[in-house]
């Protein structure tokens, strides 16, 4: 007879049959081996669950790769989304609704054209993920744009991805101060109206930090220290003769005094200074003319790689507005050519400034 395990009566201590205590045994093996093989089954489910999960996730926070798209040669398109896009890359989102605006197409349009989903085409416009050179290009050839040179422009901002010197004073500055640092960064010439204070990118060190001083409530020592720092590296650009600089400044920013009339007179000798540097032009807008015809706030009219990329950046008391539209651009150079053809010519505006620098010598001698 086989050996098996004794397997007694239910309710009695009488051993079972030795065919009826085998068939048991193998019945009770049977039962563990499907229970087994059941939970290995909800094991791999469960996790091939998640790993669906986990892709439909990517799907919605990544940028399709190339290989899925068919239209990206560059990787530099499959970057993450961004959280804050700086003023340069806000730039060429808005320049890319433009072309699709022009052209007449719906962002679901154009994204049909492209072979990319709306979504995506929102990203880009919106500057939430990159764009590269060769996506840029097709996106222009969807619009029908044949501005070349315009083209070209755009392509040379999608693929210039360095970081500023201005990126440093991040967390340290607001926002405002690191875009007007970037836009004159870029700029290739520079167009500058003041009417309350000289140009920032041609103050001294005490007149700068006399200026932020001068905010109500007081700013601690520290963030004028900062604050002023940064406006000095700002005028590295015109000082170095990397771009040049046209400074229509009326008679009122030269005479108002911050931090007393030494610092206004020693302000006032830098920017004679300046005035002789290459690249470097002081017009003065004297109180004798007979209309004012720049605008109350100060303004900087940056010039872009082409004209339909320049810029104005306007100072309000809460801090910098920009404007790139057509219609704007029009207005501001129209205001720019008034002023020139008003202002005093560079040798009249440096006797003009002498002659106050004696009055304010005057006033301390």
């Amino acid at each position: 007879m086989p050996r098996v395990a004794a397997l007694r009566c239910p309710g009695s201590r009488r051993p079972l049959p030795w065919k009826q205590a085998l068939l048991t045994i193998r019945r009770i093996d049977l039962a563990m081996t499907i229970a087994h093989r059941a939970r290995n089954f909800r094991r791999r489910l469960e996790s091939s669950l998640y790993r669906g999960r986990d892709r439909q996730r990517s799907r919605w926070t990544r940028v399709p790769p190339a290989r899925q798209t068919g239209l990206i040669t560059s990787r530099e398109d499959a970057m993450a989304v961004r959280a804050n896009p700086t003023l340069r890359q806000r730039r060429l989102g808005s320049e890319l609704r433009r072309l699709r605006e022009q052209a007449g197409l719906g962002g679901s349009q154009l994204a049909n054209r492209l072979g990319i989903s709306p979504g995506q085409m929102t990203q880009m416009e919106t500057a939430k993920i990159g764009v590269s050179p060769e996506r840029l290009r097709m996106v222009a050839s969807a619009c029908n744009c044949v501005n070349q040179p315009l083209i070209d422009a755009l392509a040379d901002m999608a693929s210039d991805r360095r970081k500023g010197w201005w990126e440093e004073y991040r967390g340290s500055l607001t926002t405002d101060f690191l875009e007007v640092a970037e836009l004159e960064g870029h700029a290739t010439r520079l167009a500058i109206c003041t009417t309350t204070y000289m140009p920032g990118l041609l103050q001294t060190d005490a007149y700068a930090s006399a200026v932020f001083a001068r905010v109500f409530p007081p700013l601690p020592v520290e963030d004028v220290e900062v604050r002023t720092s940064f406006r000095i590296r700002r005028q590295e650009i015109v000082r170095s003769g990397k771009t040049s600089m046209q400074a229509f400044i009326h008679e009122a920013a030269l005479r108002m005094q911050f931090g007393g009339p030494k610092v206004l007179a020693d302000q006032l000798g830098a920017l004679l200074e300046d005035s002789e540097r290459p690249g470097i032009s002081v017009r003065v807008v004297p109180f004798a003319v007979d209309t004012f015809p720049g605008a109350g706030e100060n303004l900087t009219f940056a010039e872009g790689l082409v004209p339909e990329l320049d810029t104005i950046q306007m100072d309000v008391s809460q801090g910098a507005l920009f404007f790139d539209s057509p219609a704007d651009l029009a207005k501001h150079r129209a205001i720019f050519s008034r002023l020139d053809s008003t202002a005093l010519s560079e040798d009249g505006s440096r006797d003009f400034i002498r002659s106050i620098v004696k009055e304010v010598k005057a006033t301390y001698a």
